[in-house]
């Protein structure tokens, strides 16, 4: 699950405080997009579910948020994804 992997690890990154919030902004959809076939042949539950919270409910809502809520939200959603995993979905 290199793909995944790749995607799940920049978004801790991010939370880790070692990417700012522009950037995560600006490089989180371009490397979903650039890497989304190969992750949904990897595994399409943990794709979908990635593309479901982290862009459509995470990335796509920075403008309506402060950098800080922005953090929040896609810290929620990063634990739920993990959550999820860990039960086992895949």
């Amino acid at each position: 699950m290199t793909n995944i992997n790749y995607i799940m690890d920049m978004t801790k990154s991010f939370l880790d405080g070692e990417i700012d919030c522009i950037s995560y902004w600006l490089d989180f959809p371009y490397e979903i997009e650039k890497r989304y076939r190969k992750m949904v042949r990897e595994d399409r539950e943990y794709a979908e579910l990635i593309y479901d919270y982290l862009v459509e409910e995470g990335t796509d809502k920075y403008n309506d948020l402060t950098d800080a809520q922005f953090k929040k939200l896609i810290r929620k959603q990063y634990k739920y994804i993990k959550d999820v995993a860990s039960e086992g979905f895949m």
